[in-house]
Parts: C-alpha cells; sequence; structure tokens
C-alpha cells in the first residue's frame, strides 16, 4: 500500500545493469547514464550493479530498477545460459512484486517466451512477457530506421513537474532482424506513429507487464524520453519506500528539443 507522502530525507536507489559486457547495442549503456543523473540531479543516492555471470542471485534481491540492453544473438544466448534457474525466477519475483524494468531489443525477447534466430536453434526465454519473437532470416530486411510511437499503457503517469510536448510521443532509433507477436495476454507500451514497431504490421511498439517495459527503442530511449526515465524512477522509489513519491522538476529543455528533432524529422507535425 502507498501512502500519501512525498518527502523522505534520504532516497537510494540500486539499478541493475544487466550482462553490460554482452547487451548494450546501439547506446543503450546511454540509458544506465541518463538515469544515474537524473537521479544526482534531485539527490538520490545511486548504486549502479553490473549483473554478470559471476554476479549472485543473493546480488539480483538488492535491486529497485532493472535495465536491459540490446545484443546479437550469439550473445543473448550466453546470457540466458547464465540466467536460467535461479538468477532468472530472482528477477520474476522481483517483477511480480512490481520492481521497475525498462528492457530494449534483445532483452525483451530473452524475457518473452522464445526467441527464434535467423541461424540457429529456438532460445527459449524466461516468459515474464507472453510474447514471441521469430526471426524471419538472413535475406530479409532488418527493421531500421528512427521511430515514433504514442504510449497506450493505461498504468503509464506522466509526471507533473513538467510540461509535456504537445504530441505526447517518444521517440527512438529502431535496429532489429527478429518480429515479435504479442500473446492474448500481452499489453503494447505503444502505437506506431512512424516506424516498424514490433513487426511492421500490426501497429505495436514493444510489451508491459506490470512495471516492466519491452521495447525496440535504441537511441538510447531516456535521453530523449524523459518523462519515461521519470516514471521509472518513480516507481522504483514509490516500490521500494511505499510512498506516493513526486520528484523535483528538472530542466528538460535540451532533451524535448532532441525529442521534438526527431518528430519533425519523420514528416509528423508538432
Amino acid at each position: 500500500m502507498i501512502h500519501k507522502s512525498s518527502i523522505i530525507n534520504h532516497q537510494s536507489l540500486v539499478i541493475g545493469w544487466l550482462y553490460p559486457s554482452l547487451m548494450s547495442t546501439y547506446g543503450d549503456r546511454g540509458n544506465i547514464i541518463c538515469l544515474k543523473k537524473r537521479c544526482n540531479w534531485r539527490d538520490i543516492d545511486v548504486e549502479i550493479v553490473l549483473i554478470e555471470k559471476e554476479t549472485s542471485d543473493q546480488q539480483l534481491k538488492t535491486i529497485d530498477l532493472l535495465f536491459g540492453g540490446g545484443a546479437q544473438d550469439r550473445e543473448q544466448n550466453i546470457v540466458i545460459d547464465d540466467l536460467k534457474g535461479k538468477k532468472a525466477e530472482v528477477i520474476k519475483t522481483r517483477i511480480e512484486h512490481n520492481m521497475p524494468s525498462l528492457f530494449v531489443c534483445g532483452s525483451p525477447q530473452i524475457m518473452g517466451k522464445s526467441y527464434e534466430p535467423g541461424i540457429g536453434k529456438r532460445i527459449e526465454g524466461i516468459g515474464i512477457f507472453d510474447m514471441e519473437t521469430i526471426h524471419p532470416g538472413l535475406n530479409v530486411p532488418r527493421c531500421i530506421g528512427n521511430i515514433v510511437a504514442e504510449v497506450q499503457w493505461q498504468n503509464f503517469f506522466v509526471p507533473t513537474t513538467y510540461k509535456l510536448p504537445p504530441t505526447g510521443y517518444i521517440v527512438g532509433f529502431e535496429n532489429h532482424g527478429g518480429r515479435t507477436r504479442l500473446g492474448k495476454t500481452a499489453k503494447p507500451f505503444a502505437k506506431v506513429i512512424k516506424g516498424f514497431g514490433n513487426n511492421g504490421e500490426d501497429g505495436t511498439e514493444g510489451v508491459v507487464y506490470k512495471n516492466a517495459i519491452g521495447c525496440y527503442f535504441h537511441g538510447p530511449l531516456l535521453p530523449k524520453n524523459p518523462h519515461i526515465a521519470d516514471y521509472l524512477i518513480t516507481k522504483a522509489l514509490q516500490v521500494k519506500y511505499e510512498k506516493d513519491i513526486t520528484l523535483s522538476p528538472l530542466d528538460d529543455s535540451l532533451e524535448w528539443q532532441a525529442h521534438r528533432a526527431i518528430v519533425k524529422r519523420l514528416g509528423i507535425t508538432i
């Protein structure tokens, strides 16, 4: 239960970064930098835990917010082999208990039911997201380019500490060969306005489960979408301290300039 109080004398967060040595393509490390800086600017202490093969499942239990980036097929195989067992169970349990998470490209594929690469055997995922991904083959063009989408997730809220751009879109860059199909119980994160999204056909982008978000937004996502970064930080604090948290405002003028530049580049009128 969250109580109505926004004042805590000291705030801190432990942010877990899934396999940064294996999964950090197309600027994904920028999401960690963004989360840390936005916390530091608000005097919220941050510890970054690098979750690698040698990381114990006990360390995973200390995480307040989890991030995973993209990877190639070979790296995804290495990661899923290491995750199987206790690590996967800890992550699933923590997400069931509302731990906020952001998974980009290869990471949500692993967190889904399965991923079938262009070459090689089908990879069984952890099963947090009700979705399956199939790579149609190396001769099929990849889904590449800037992307704009509109959040469809009903549980998503926009912090009121700053004004949103008029569109309320999220922007990013996608580069993936796999095509993701959501299951009957899955909810998409956003609706594609320009770009490919999950599969280039049904207009869905990403997936959500509780406070966990999966998407194909590289670029990285969070610096150009500060409202998503603040959503994750706010939720992490709320879950940790069991209080209603309101973040102090920041000057996000540069972030919104970058955001709007992508929207305009794709011919969308703001």
